[in-house]
């Protein structure tokens, strides 16, 4: 299963989190994440997206079935997330995990 993570530095990641959640909320399932009271996992028809504000910023984690799936949870995300800050104050760069071969 693809995944990827992008972790946000911002002063507001509990703000930004509820307002992330209660927005692609409305139209999706959202799920509670142990450990995190102000985070939570979007259920969408093509994977998921997990929201987590943390001390250092805002840790959004996206899954999938496939790649395409993958770039849709992340595109959802970004998108929606940088239209909430102000003059460019909110930037999402997405890290996957790369693939190492086992050693022979």
């Amino acid at each position: 299963m693809p995944t990827s993570t992008a972790v946000v530095p911002t002063d507001a990641a509990v703000r930004y989190a509820k307002q992330l959640l209660a927005h692609l909320g409305r139209k999706n399932t959202v799920e509670p994440v142990e450990g995190a009271p102000d985070g939570g996992r979007l259920v969408f028809a093509y994977g998921t997206g997990t929201v987590r504000p943390t001390a250092y910023g805002l840790v959004l984690d996206a899954a999938a079935d496939d790649a395409e799936g993958l770039a849709h949870v992340e595109d959802v995300l970004a998108r929606h997330l940088e239209r909430f800050g102000a003059r460019r104050e909110l930037v999402v760069s997405w890290q996957r995990p790369t693939d190492h071969p086992d050693p022979e």
